[in-house]
């Protein structure tokens, strides 16, 4: 099974320090939509791995958040594209929680649904907690200078093997040249 693991805001759609709160806020960043349609066309099953704290700071709800995912959903079957399953950390900073990235939770929930290592699985990052969370489980990680991603590559201290990518759609096309 070809899988790939990605992070939501910055990734796949705009980020904002205000939070993504509504649908009307989630803009797909420009050929992130396409990039997931051909890893859908070539037989890799997506996955998004996303912190959600909005939910445990008051600022949307479940509803509301499922709400943002069917709008992205609807948006991606329009490209050609598929997510097969998000998986949500709903915590805050300081719940203490094992699901919030860099904890490894999330990834091992991943591993479990699928009954597969993760060792070399791609997950795409803006953040240096994605990229740790995902090594933890021995994912390749992917860090893409959307969203985040150029404060995190400034910062330094990337986990050894990081992939450094303009964008979602170029980290797509080394990977499907890797095919």
């Amino acid at each position: 099974m070809k899988l790939a693991i990605l992070d939501r805001d910055g990734v796949i759609n705009e980020d904002s320090d205000a939070f993504i709160k509504s649908p009307e806020e989630w803009q797909a960043i420009p050929g992130s939509l396409d990039a997931i349609a051909r890893l859908s066309r070539a037989g890799w099953r997506v996955v998004v791995a996303t912190n959600q704290s909005g939910l445990a700071r008051g600022l949307f709800s479940m509803d509301t958040l499922n709400a943002i995912h069917a709008r992205m959903r609807r948006e991606l079957a329009d490209a050609g594209g598929f997510v097969d399953a998000i998986f949500i950390c709903p915590h805050g900073p300081d719940d203490g929680c094992r699901c919030r990235k860099p904890a490894p939770g999330l990834f091992e929930d991943i591993a479990s649904r699928y009954d597969t290592s993760l060792q070399g699985v791609p997950a795409v990052g803006d953040s240096l907690r994605d990229l740790q969370a995902a090594t933890a489980l021995g994912c390749t990680p992917w860090l893409v200078r959307t969203g985040k991603g150029p404060r995190t590559l400034q910062a330094g201290g990337l986990p050894a093997g990081t992939r450094v990518c303009d964008s979602l759609s170029a980290v797509v096309d080394e990977l499907l040249a890797g095919d």
